[in-house]
């Protein structure tokens, strides 16, 4: 246990540093208005630096006990290397496919690669997921961010 309490430790120092080198480099972008090429940036490197602090508040909790780790949670590879699969597929098919289309499938797949294997897919709320987050994802940087996300096969207007 005084291992994990160490990897622990290191990861969120890790995270912490990730986090804050990452708000460095963002004061190089300029800046224009309250949401401009910076904003994104910024958020990411303060949720980073703010998941570092939690993650090493969480490991000076954990206790240090000697013993057997026979309780300690299995990594199931098979599942991680489905989903670095879906991420890999889903970048290099969004230019083409579009990210509607795209995120759809993607958030589809990977509901169902994290369901357990105990119980049975829920396609349909998984469908009704997929659909709203992608449909509001895509609304938020169309009118919030007056940014364009590739369309891909929906490109009706350039035919």
């Amino acid at each position: 246990m005084a291992d994990k309490k160490r990897m622990e430790f290191f990861l969120g120092l890790i995270m912490l540093f990730v986090g804050l080198a990452y708000l460095w480099a963002t004061t190089a972008i300029p800046r224009k208005d309250s949401i401009d090429a910076s904003f994104v940036p910024y958020v990411l490197g303060s949720i980073c630096s703010v998941l570092g602090v939690l993650q090493l508040l969480a490991a000076a909790k954990l206790e240090a006990r000697s013993g057997s780790n026979d309780n300690a949670e299995k990594v199931d590879y098979a599942t991680v290397a489905k989903t670095v699969a879906l991420i890999v597929g889903y970048v290099a098919l969004l230019s083409s496919v579009g990210f509607p289309i795209m995120t759809v499938v993607y958030l589809m797949a990977q509901l169902y690669v994290l369901t357990p294997a105990d119980q049975k897919p829920r396609w349909v709320l998984y469908a009704t997921v997929a659909v709203v987050a992608a449909a509001g994802i895509y609304l938020l940087f169309r009118n919030a961010f007056d940014l364009m996300l590739p369309l891909g096969w929906l490109d009706f207007a350039s035919e």
